[in-house]
C-alpha cells in the first residue's frame, strides 16, 4: 500500500511525503551552506590571526631557534619536550621547574575556578532577587571586573605587604594572628594570595553569567513547585540547577581556560617565583629570559594541549547531560 505510484512508463513518482522530505533536505542544505558563507570571514581572520601563529610555534619548537636570531635554527625533532643523552634527560618534560608550574597552575586553577563558582552562584542567586537597589549592586558587582588585572595586581600587592598591609593589620586587629605574614614572600601563603587576589576579580563574570542563566527560567515552574509543597532546596535542585546547568558550563570553560592561561596577575604579584611559577611563566622565562625560541616555543605548544584537553573534557561533560532529543 506504501508503494510509490507509477506511470505507464514504469517511472516511479514521488508521494507527498517524499516529496516533501526532499525540500525539507534541500531547504536545510541551503541554509547550512548559507551560514558556511557568513561565518567564513570570520574563520579565514581567525586562522590569519590564531593559526598562522600557532602554525609557526609549533614549527619553531622543533627547533633550536634563539629569540635574537629566530631565522637561525636547525631541526632538533623532538629535543626541545624530551630527549636523552648520556643516560640523562632533557627538555620541557625533563624540567623540574615544568612540573612545578604544571602543579602549581592545576592547583590555582582548582581552587579558584571552585571559589569563583560557588561565590558567582551565590551571587546571582541574590541578585535575581526583588529589592531596592537591585541596579546598584548589578552595577557595583561590575566594578572588580572592570578594572585591569595589572591593577589588580598591584593593588593586592600593598593589600598584602608584610609591613604596612591592610589585610595583616585587619587580621591581628581581630587576633587571628599575632604578628605579621610575609603573603607574597612565603612560599606556602604565596600562591593564596595570588587565588583570593584572582577571585575577587573574577566573580562578578561568573555572576553575571548565571544570573542571565536564571533570568530565563520561567517563574511558573518555581509556582507550580511551591504549590506542590517542594522546599526551597527542592526547587533548587530540581529546577533551578538543571536549567542554569549549560551556561554553568560555557562558563565553568571560560574560567578555567583562562586560569590555566594565567601569567600577568602571578607575574606581577609574586615576581613570577618558583613557588607560584605557572605554564606560562614557564614559557615567559624559557623564550624571553633565557632566549630559548624553541624550548619556549616547545612549553606554549603542551600549554595549548593542556587547555584544549581541558575544554574538550567540559565539552564532553556538557554533551552527555543534553537531553537526547536535543543531541538528535
Amino acid at each position: 500500500m506504501n508503494a510509490e505510484p507509477q506511470l505507464s512508463s514504469g517511472v516511479a513518482v514521488p508521494t507527498g511525503a517524499a516529496a516533501g522530505s526532499r525540500r525539507k533536505r534541500s531547504l536545510q542544505t541551503r541554509r547550512s551552506r548559507s551560514a558556511w558563507l557568513l561565518v567564513a570571514p570570520t574563520l579565514i581572520l581567525l586562522a590569519g590571526v590564531a593559526g598562522w601563529p600557532l602554525l609557526r610555534t609549533i614549527f619553531y619548537s622543533f627547533t633550536d631557534a634563539l629569540l635574537d636570531a629566530p631565522h637561525e635554527y636547525a631541526f632538533v625533532g623532538l629535543a626541545n619536550y624530551l630527549d636523552f643523552a648520556d643516560g640523562e634527560a632533557f627538555g620541557v618534560l625533563a624540567d623540574p621547574v615544568w612540573w612545578r608550574s604544571v602543579r602549581n597552575t592545576l592547583w590555582f586553577t582548582f581552587i579558584s575556578v571552585s571559589l569563583e563558582l560557588g561565590f558567582g552562584l551565590a551571587l546571582a542567586l541574590l541578585m535575581n532577587q526583588k529589592f531596592r537597589g537591585q541596579g546598584l549592586v548589578r552595577t557595583a558587582i561590575l566594578v572588580p571586573w572592570a578594572i585591569p588585572t595589572i591593577v589588580t595586581a598591584k593593588m593586592f600587592g600593598w593589600m598584602f605587604h608584610d609591613q604596612y598591609g591592610t589585610v595583616n593589620d585587619l587580621l591581628m586587629r581581630a587576633g587571628i594572628i599575632d604578628g605579621p605574614l610575609a603573603w607574597i614572600a612565603e612560599p606556602g601563603l604565596s600562591m593564596w594570595a595570588v587565588v583570593i587576589a584572582d577571585v575577587w576579580k573574577t566573580v562578578p563574570f561568573m555572576a553575571l553569567m548565571l544570573l542571565a542563566a536564571l533570568q530565563m527560567v520561567p517563574s511558573d515552574l518555581y509556582e507550580a513547585a511551591r504549590v506542590d509543597g517542594a522546599s526551597a532546596w527542592q526547587r533548587f535542585r530540581r529546577i533551578t540547577l538543571p536549567l542554569i546547568f549549560p551556561a554553568m558550563i560555557v562558563a565553568l570553560i571560560f574560567r578555567t581556560m583562562d586560569a590555566l592561561r594565567v601569567f600577568d596577575l602571578i607575574y606581577v604579584l609574586t615576581s613570577n617565583s618558583e613557588a607560584t611559577i605557572s605554564i606560562s611563566g614557564y614559557a615567559r622565562d624559557q623564550m624571553v629570559a633565557y632566549q630559548e625560541m624553541g624550548v619556549g616555543s616547545a612549553a606554549s605548544v603542551l600549554v595549548f594541549m593542556m587547555v584544549a584537553g581541558v575544554a574538550a573534557v567540559f565539552l564532553s561533560i556538557g554533551r552527555m547531560s543534553e537531553p537526547k532529543e536535543s543531541q538528535s
